[in-house]
């Protein structure tokens, strides 16, 4: 059966990107069949411009090693609707990005190739630690969807958004850690500001009185385990 993403898509979006906000999460997507559908479905949601880095639509199997890096042997080897594939293009974009977050899709939303079944989507969502951190978690997931070319795309993109949290959920029960905070570089707007306050605090108290910052948001640069989480659902793409 496959999945549903219908009737509370909207909902589900809004979930995850509240969960994202909540998580301290921001995004990068590296999407062959859904071209972009990922990043744009979460833009649409407010407060994107906190949760989105940037997103590399690689349609083609030379764009997939140009940008992301996939070596032409594991082209070869898999078929491009593939985990491995798919693996290996959310390593790519995530090595481009300071994005805790990296969710990659490759598909076939129309007719058969290689014996793939149309509808086969094939997803990998990773999760690192911070900017730095060279050993990112990876799960991966096969799932096959009905209906006509665009609507395969459409929901294959909202599942892609809908599934990050369940993943995330189960990497912090892996033990690893949440970002931390930290306090963000003043503006020459926010120092005058304290000056001001300090100033005052002087002439009030004879005594210089500490600045306080609003909190900001920062990942933790650390490393942990790799490690592979397989769905299928429906049939899967052959892998070789």
């Amino acid at each position: 059966m496959p999945p549903t993403v219908q009737g509370d898509a909207m909902n589900a979006l809004q979930r995850t990107a509240l969960y994202m906000q909540e998580q301290r999460l921001t995004l990068v997507t590296a999407e062959s069949c859904t071209a972009g559908l990922i990043a744009s479905l979460l833009a649409e949601e407010p407060g994107a411009g906190a949760l989105l880095d940037c997103a590399y639509v690689v349609y083609s199997p030379q764009a997939k090693t140009r940008c992301l890096g996939v070596a032409p042997d594991m082209l070869r080897r898999h078929n491009l609707t593939s985990e491995a594939v798919a693996r290996a293009m959310a390593l790519g974009a995530a090595r481009h990005s300071d994005a805790n977050v990296a969710i990659a899709n490759t598909g076939v939303a129309d007719e058969p190739a290689d014996g793939t079944p149309a509808g086969t989507q094939c997803y990998a969502w990773l999760f690192k630690a911070g900017p730095a951190d060279a050993q990112p978690t990876v799960y991966t997931e096969t799932a096959r969807f009905d209906g006509a070319r665009n609507t395969i795309r459409r929901d294959s993109a909202r599942y892609a958004l809908q599934r990050l949290p369940h993943y995330h959920a189960l990497w912090r029960a892996a033990g690893n850690p949440e970002p931390p905070t930290m306090k963000p570089t003043p503006t020459s707007h926010d120092r005058k500001q304290d000056d001001d306050t300090e100033r005052e605090a002087q002439r009030s108290h004879g005594s210089q009185q500490s600045r306080t910052k609003k909190d900001g948001h920062v990942s933790q640069i650390g490393s942990n385990q790799d490690q592979s989480s397989q769905r299928n659902r429906g049939q899967g793409a052959r892998r070789s």
